[in-house]
């Protein structure tokens, strides 16, 4: 390939900038005397899932009290002080990453608002696909609105309720919303948890001696030494307060449609998503891919840190030697801030260095678990090249990323998705490998015990793959273009 056919290496050479980025994290305790300090440690746990800011909102039985900070949850509540400037019993957390909102200080989460029915803080991970649209509408009405986040919208859709009971207008809030969502809410007598009718983001319900919990993910769970009670379901609102758990259902019954990258890239490995070891997904979604795509190959190297599962699955189903090719940094800051072209090249290899001893002269299995615009691994694969490699075989644990994300991921558009751009054989030319090749949407499917379009069992939010978006689009297509684009026409 020549270098005229290549991304400009004077561009586009942050490692950061060519990932799926994280959608938010978020978690709540009731009844429990440490509280915040608890919250501290679970969001430390889903750090993974954003890490631009974090908030805590505590609530100690008179007041409500916050916190929130840019940047990582070690860097502000590891301190006893801001911890103790959080007293209470309950409190619910949040670690974000901005899909919707600007990265500014009044967007980070919880969101707090004094209503009728009383104080109320909230956290949301997700997208809304009418946030925008609900937005513009609550403003026109009179709304005054002190973020740019769609998590806003939730709290003045209940405030503007005419319900009586707190919990009746936060299901009339949930009627009106569209998209992907997790939330945790708290009142001064009740923690509560949703998910979307098609439970697109994950939460789960665990309990710590008596008190129970809500959070994104089970290694939330685990830091804290918690037990792991069940999933919330798909459309269920869960109700804590001292009485214990109320389980309500107020939408109708429809399939789940978990969101297949929870098991691809956003879960940490040790986490248990809809009963299943993510880890262990990622070590099969790479048998599948040997099985589909093996090539004669002398050692296979993970991308760290996202490929290693699949990299040791793909290596394992194809009887080949696992190797550390490439060795990650992490504690390097962001590449792109290097201000000369020699600097910023030498700017990827702190984050990224090979293995030469592995490399040289071997024919590599370079394992990843996608492709985005491309940049990266146009970057990877010459780093195989100059270290000796003899071939360079690329092999990506998911299918081509085709189409852009509207509930919580931050993907490009169309335009720069490279396998939205390019053939397969194009995509190969651009990266620089000898061959490349993508796990199959069936072999996700089949790697998560499945068989796609089985309708007796679950299917996953697959659109980045099939284009199949299970939910309205009123944001991106339109309010008068509304249209069931898969499963709830098929509900109907």
């Amino acid at each position: 390939m020549s270098e005229a056919t290549r991304p400009d290496d004077g561009l586009d050479i942050d490692l950061d900038g060519d990932t799926l980025r994280e959608e938010c994290g978020v978690f709540g305790i009731f009844g429990h005397p440490e509280a915040a300090a608890i919250t501290a440690l679970g969001l430390h746990a889903l750090q993974h899932r954003g890490q631009e800011a974090a908030g805590i909102v505590a609530f100690d039985g008179k007041r409500y009290h916050s916190e929130r900070r840019l940047g990582l949850v070690g860097d502000t509540f590891s301190k006893r002080d801001v911890i103790e400037r959080l007293p209470g019993s309950a409190a619910i957390g949040h670690v974000r990453y901005s899909t919707t909102g600007e990265t500014i200080l009044r967007n980070v989460q919880p969101l707090f608002a004094e209503i009728q029915a009383g104080g109320f803080a909230v956290a949301h991970n997700g997208n809304l696909t009418n946030g925008l649209t609900l937005r513009r509408e609550l403003i026109r009405k009179g709304a005054i609105c002190q973020s740019t986040s769609d998590t806003e919208v939730i709290l003045h859709l209940v405030a503007r309720s005419q319900r009586e009971r707190f919990i009746d207008r936060f299901i009339d809030a949930l009627f009106q919303l569209e998209g992907a969502y997790a939330f945790v809410g708290l009142t001064n007598k009740k923690l509560v948890g949703a998910r979307d009718p098609l439970g697109i983001r994950p939460l789960v319900l665990g309990e710590l001696d008596g008190h129970y919990i809500l959070a994104s993910e089970t290694c939330a769970l685990d830091i804290i030494g918690a037990r792991f009670i069940r999933d919330v379901e798909n459309g269920e609102i869960v109700v804590i307060t001292e009485s214990g758990v109320e389980s309500i259902k107020p939408f109708p019954r429809m399939p789940a449609r978990p969101c297949i990258f929870e098991y691809i890239y956003f879960a940490r490995p040790d986490s248990v998503v809809h009963g299943r070891n993510v880890y262990q997904v990622r070590k099969r979604f790479g048998a599948e891919l040997a099985a589909e795509s093996l090539v004669e190959a002398d050692v296979v190297v993970p991308v760290p840190d996202s490929g290693v599962p699949a990299a040791i699955g793909f290596a394992q189903a194809a009887g080949l030697p696992y190797e550390l090719g490439i060795i990650r940094n992490h504690y390097v800051g962001r590449t792109f801030i290097l201000p000369t072209q020699a600097m910023r090249e030498v700017g990827v290899r702190m984050k990224l260095s090979v293995n030469r001893a592995v490399i040289e002269g071997k024919r590599i299995v370079l394992v990843d678990d996608s492709i985005v615009r491309g940049t990266t691994s146009v970057k990877i694969v010459r780093m195989m090249r100059e270290a000796g490699a003899r071939e360079v075989h690329f092999r990506i644990s998911s299918p081509p990323i085709t189409h852009p994300d509207y509930y919580g991921i931050d993907t490009p558009d169309r335009t720069n998705l490279l396998a939205a751009q390019k053939s397969l054989a194009e995509m190969r030319d651009y990266v620089g490998a000898d061959s490349l090749a993508f796990l199959s949407v069936e072999g996700i499917y089949r790697a998560c015990g499945y068989e796609r379009r089985d309708p007796v069992r679950p299917q996953f939010t697959d659109h980045c793959f099939t284009g199949d978006y299970p939910t309205f689009l009123t944001d991106v297509i339109g309010e008068s273009a509304k249209q069931q684009l898969s499963l709830l026409a098929e509900a109907s």
